[in-house]
């Protein structure tokens, strides 16, 4: 069990919140944290620090072969799955064997966004996880290789989040039986989603669900957080870099690009999942508050010592599995 919040929908002035004991982590959890440190740490680490010179560019590049090893995550026995192509990106359904394909039943669905600081991921990296997310949670899944850095700007990746969930409608998906979910950067811009098809009066969808979110390209909070020397291989050093290089247009970041900003009046459930030593755990408790502040259902699970994103070693780690199945437990609900 994860240390739980769950945030009170009583009056905006007298929010209480209760919490429950944190979880304890697994053994396999206590290793991975001072191995990712000494080894994925370094390397981003290392990335920021060319954050100040023409090389950075060069680096944004190489990130992106990231996802042609990947190819070599396999998903889950029995995961069956399907290519499209919409306007400038790609996509994939993903969904398990027991279920009819998505375009002979539009039941429900899991719009996923991956991770990779908005520089890298792709659908390789991310099949796997997705797969088993989706297989968690009944339903299949709708795996999004969206336009990013440095090929595209952020407004661009958020019109292909917003193509994406438009063309769920288009194919037969009831707004309320779409669950909007990602992890990391695509955590954030799962958030982003929501508002912007608010901002554009589309039917809102079912829940939002999001894994450690990158939810303020700001990093003021985060640099005056604790989580900042804890982290066991996020350097808040390489989301600043990639903000102020790759996101600021003309050394300016526009406020509106981060869901931390705004009102989230009209949002549907959410839970946010998130670990305790992770640099992105102020994101997480903001767009908590954000909920709360506007009466919006929310649950925010803080994972004792998980990595960020350990979700993708649940093959090796039990809380990564627990946490996985607490989010398709949470995406059946919501939509039943």
């Amino acid at each position: 069990m994860a240390m739980v919040v769950t945030a009170a929908v009583a009056r905006p002035e007298a929010l209480s919140q209760t919490v429950e004991p944190a979880n304890q982590a697994s053994i396999g959890t206590r290793i991975a944290h001072p191995l990712l440190r000494g080894t994925i740490r370094f390397g981003l680490a290392t990335l920021a620090l060319v954050g100040g010179n023409s090389r950075f560019e060069h680096a944004l590049w190489l990130s992106r072969l990231i996802d042609l090893p990947a190819a070599a995550l396999v998903p889950p026995k029995g995961t069956k799955r399907w290519t499209v192509q919409l306007g400038n990106f790609r996509a994939e359904w993903l969904w398990n064997e027991d279920l009819p394909a998505p375009w002979q039943r539009q039941d429900s669905v899991l719009l996923y966004f991956h991770g990779g600081g908005y520089i890298s991921g792709g659908l390789n990296t991310h099949r796997r996880l997705v797969a088993k997310i989706g297989r968690a949670s009944r339903m299949p899944a709708f795996n999004v290789d969206y336009r990013h850095l440095p090929g595209a700007h952020f407004t661009e990746t958020l019109a292909d989040a917003v193509e994406s969930y438009e063309y769920l409608l288009e194919h037969g998906f009831q707004p309320e039986r779409i669950i909007v979910s990602g992890d990391s950067a695509g955590g954030g811009l799962a958030f982003r989603l929501v508002l912007a098809i608010r901002e554009r009066g589309l039917p809102m969808p079912g829940g939002i669900s999001a894994i450690a979110p990158w939810a303020d390209f700001d990093s003021t909070t985060r640099n005056a957080h604790p989580n900042r020397h804890l982290d066991s291989y996020i350097p808040t050093r390489i989301l600043e870099t990639i903000a102020r290089r790759g996101v600021a247009l003309d050394g300016e970041l526009d406020p509106t690009w981060s869901p931390v900003n705004h009102d989230f009046t009209g949002l549907p459930p959410v839970l946010i999942q998130v670990g305790s030593t992770e640099c992105l755990l102020p994101d997480a408790e903001m767009l908590a508050r954000r909920c709360v502040e506007a009466e919006v259902p929310v649950q925010l699970q803080v994972w004792d010592r998980a990595p960020h994103v350990h979700h993708v070693a649940s093959d090796f780690l039990s809380d990564a599995r627990a946490a996985i199945d607490d989010l398709g437990r949470f995406h059946r609900q919501t939509v039943a």
